[in-house]
């Protein structure tokens, strides 16, 4: 409930003076929709003016001069300038509009009076001269030119300086509030309060009181963090509160560690006991399990999802395609059945009669895994006794998808998101101790390294020859286009077009698979390829997952500056799964050879290293970790005051700060607690997440 103090602040732009219908949306535009926006739209510059002469003036400076009017000068032809002579003892100043009424200007600056007049200097034949004046005034209203004046944002039909009237507005509609820092905290930092703090942010007097470093606002920064970071502690407080079954190893996981066809590496044992100890503390598990494709996450997986059957609940294994779905279901559905666990599969492509025994199986309890694709989450769906979620490829799933299939359980259900390249708002949930982290860091036997080149486009013909060698030897080889048909408004290889072409270059039996084909026609294809009848595969990221082709040793992937890291890394993992030595081939860029530098720095991440955490966090890097309040799963947050990197002791401070107070007071009913409460009710985190996401 925001308290009624901030009523004021969250009511609508439109009730600030000077504001009407035809401005309302200009205001929203720049600022915002409500009075708190523009009470937080920072200045972006400042106009400092002094008192000058013709004859002292400096160019570029903006000046304050005492004139008098001489005449207009009407322009000498059609469109030329308007033009008004003025003096004062040391010289001419000279006004110029290149639009405007001369009716007007003349009666701003009647001739023979004199007015103070300012504006940029410039010099022309040793003359001042200034275009557009800001201000012209009589000499008695010379306490309404002020010396130093913000400038805002503005767009058309808005001027900076309406903005800034608008600002004072809304400044004097915010309440006094109390502080929630204590004083020696602030006087140690020499911070103002939050009531002076906002009143220089929008009356600067220097260019340093612009810069993040400024005392005023360090002091917003830190208030603006502090309350961010306290909504995520009261997040992560309750998840941590959200009781959730407990559940423990017995005979069902037993006989599923007895059924596996290996032994698991110390990685996986470490991950499994990481896991359980969070299954069985009675609340609700957030856990990432981080391991390059072929580490063993799918085992791992397997045996929580025993361990869940072993304790009388069911737990769901959710995949982004049919093809991964399939392949999990045909993996471990056996192993499952040998450990006593009933298990099911649910996609899109099941008859209406398979569908309704397996919901009902779902709902009756009689089957106590299932695993499939988005159709887990349909609202048909029902399961008897949901606890735990294993999201595979968590990346490619949505917040909300997560979030709904988990919402399948009638109290907490435990969550196991498994990813071989972390999204960057995952990497930013761990961060924030949102999620738990085991990693898989042993390679799986029978792996190889992956060579990775990478090459500008121009050198494709070379690529196709010596592809064509590897192929005349037995090699097979995936070739990845990012569009399926010739696009007339990107420039980008087309999938269909490109087969084509290999064809009559090769003289090879190339198959085509695409998400616009028909899924069984698709997988078709994707079977020939796997039992060896087809040596090139032409497709685009559909093979991005659930494709296991041991013989395949060679990735060739256009416009790898089009993808993002988590997708390359993924494409990559295609090959390098047998003895073969494999080799990955990024063309980069058009007919120019062109690359920009954030792709120069994601391809040259791939070439260096096939670490899918490094590669990770350096996708985190450059994109940004996202909303860890919201749904964006990438991007830098848009906070007013706070710049995420430069401000990052800042919001390590703050995350302490509201641990402190969370623990101390975990209602934050002291009078700290309230002011503190009227504050992340001020910055309203999750109101904001809706209106950006």
């Amino acid at each position: 409930m925001r308290p009624e103090i901030l009523f004021p602040l969250f009511a609508d732009v439109s009730t600030l003076k000077g504001v009407g219908p035809r401005s309302a949306p200009l205001v929203q535009k720049v600022a915002g929709p409500l009075v708190r926006d523009v009470l937080f739209l920072s200045p972006s510059g400042i106009i400092q003016r002094r008192r000058t002469t013709a004859a002292t003036a400096v160019e570029g400076e903006i000046g304050i001069f005492d004139v008098l009017i001489d005449r207009l000068i009407p322009p000498h032809k059609i469109g030329a300038p308007l033009k008004m002579r003025t003096s004062d003892e040391t010289g001419f100043v000279h006004l110029i509009w290149f639009a405007g009424s001369p009716r007007h200007i003349e009666s701003l600056a009647p001739r023979g009076e004199r007015r103070l007049v300012t504006g940029k200097v410039e010099r022309f034949n040793n003359e001042v001269q200034i275009a557009h004046p800001d201000y012209i005034l009589p000499l008695d209203k010379a306490d309404e030119i002020p010396l130093s004046e913000p400038v805002y944002p503005a767009t058309q039909g808005l001027t900076s300086r309406v903005m800034r009237k608008l600002a004072q507005g809304a400044l004097a509609a915010a309440p006094e509030l109390d502080e929630w820092q204590d004083a020696a905290w602030l006087a140690a930092r020499r911070w103002p309060g939050w009531r002076a703090a906002l009143e220089a942010l929008h009356a600067p007097t220097s260019e340093a009181d612009l810069t993040p470093e400024a005392p005023v606002r360090q002091r917003l920064a830190y208030d603006e963090l502090f309350a961010h970071q306290l909504a995520l502690a009261r997040r992560r407080r309750t998840r941590h509160a959200t009781p959730a079954p407990r559940i423990t190893p017995g005979e069902a996981s037993a006989r599923m560690l007895a059924a596996l066809p290996f032994t698991l590496t110390g990685a996986q044992a470490q991950a499994i006991e990481e896991i359980r100890r969070d299954l069985v503390s009675g609340e609700q598990m957030g856990r990432l399990l981080q391991g390059d494709v072929g580490s063993g996450k799918t085992a791992v997986a397997a045996l929580a999802l025993a361990d869940a059957a072993s304790s009388g609940f069911q737990s769901a294994l959710m995949a982004p395609t049919e093809i991964l779905a399939r392949q999990h279901y045909q993996r471990l559905a056996p192993m499952l059945e040998e450990a006593g666990v009933s298990t099911i599969l649910l996609t899109g492509r099941d008859t209406q009669g398979e569908r309704r025994q397996r919901l009902a199986a779902l709902a009756s309890g009689e089957a106590q895994v299932a695993i499939g694709t988005h159709a887990l989450f349909q609202d048909a769906v029902q399961f008897h006794r949901l606890a735990l979620a294993v999201i595979d490829e968590q990346h490619r799933f949505g917040v909300n998808e997560r979030q709904r299939l988990q919402a399948k359980g009638e109290g907490g259900v435990h969550l196991l998101t498994m990813s071989a390249t972390p999204i960057p708002r995952t990497l930013e949930l761990t961060q924030y101790g949102e999620l738990e982290v085991s990693r898989l860091m042993e390679k799986p036997p029978g792996r190889t390294p992956v060579a990775t080149a990478v090459l500008p486009l121009v050198r494709i013909g070379e690529v196709a020859k010596r592809l064509k060698a590897a192929i005349d030897s037995g090699a097979q080889a995936y070739w990845i286009c990012p569009l399926v048909a010739e696009s007339e408004a990107i420039d980008l290889a087309a999938a269909e077009e490109r087969a084509d072409d290999l064809r009559r270059i090769l003289q090879v039996e190339v198959g085509l698979a695409h998400g616009q084909m028909p899924g069984a026609e698709r997988e078709a294809v994707m079977t020939e390829f796997a039992e060896g009848r087809i040596p090139l595969l032409v497709a685009t990221t559909v093979v991005e997952v659930g494709v296991d082709v041991p013989n395949a040793s060679i990735m060739v992937i256009e416009h790898a500056d089009r993808f993002g890291l988590a997708q390359l890394h993924q494409l990559r993992g295609r090959v390098g799964r047998g003895a073969k030595s494999s080799a990955c081939i990024l063309l980069y860029g058009g007919q120019d050879g062109a690359l920009g530098e954030m792709a120069r720095e994601r391809l040259e991440t791939l070439r260096r290293t096939e670490d899918g955490f490094e590669i990770a966090e350096e996708d985190f890097r450059l994109r940004g970790g996202g909303d860890p309040l919201g749904l964006k799963q990438s991007g830098f947050p848009a906070y007013r005051f706070a710049d995420p990197i430069k401000h990052r002791a800042l919001m390590l401070a703050a995350s302490d700060d509201a641990r402190l107070i969370l623990g101390r007071d975990p209602e934050l009913n002291s009078p700290r607690g309230q002011a503190v409460r009227v504050l992340e009710a001020l910055f309203d985190w999750r109101n904001d997440r809706q209106n950006v996401d």
